[in-house]
């Protein structure tokens, strides 16, 4: 079992910043590939970014490639999303989630544990 704990939501203007943590305790952090999702009002949830569990290897969105990272701390058990140039339409409840498979996983029936999620709000 996985435990996945988000923090770091908020409100922002258009055009800011908001870094998302991820703290997760229980079975090895290490052995899970961390990936960010989100789920705006009456949508699906979808991908945002995935993170090998080694750290070398991420995979992003084409709508937020070069605007959002992912990065993880083994050591800290914390996975992060860095979020520059937000815009309204990516208001959304952001979730992080844990995956055990060998490769990088952009489905959501593909993860095996997430988190209680955060509100992330952008005001235009």
């Amino acid at each position: 079992q996985v435990q996945l704990v988000e923090s770091g939501g908020g409100l922002v203007q258009a055009g800011g910043s908001l870094r998302l943590s991820c703290a997760a305790s229980g079975r090895a952090f290490s052995t899970y590939n961390m990936g960010w999702f989100r789920q705006a009002p009456g949508k699906e949830r979808e991908f945002v970014a995935v993170i090998h569990r080694s750290g070398v290897t991420t995979y992003y969105a084409d709508s937020v490639k070069g605007r959002f990272t992912i990065s993880r701390d083994n050591a800290k058990n914390t996975a992060y999303l860095q979020m520059n140039s937000l815009k309204p339409e990516e208001t959304a409840v952001y979730y992080c989630a844990a995956d055990s498979s060998p490769g990088l996983v952009r489905i959501v029936r593909g993860y095996d544990y997430w988190g209680q999620g955060a509100q992330v709000t952008v005001s235009s």
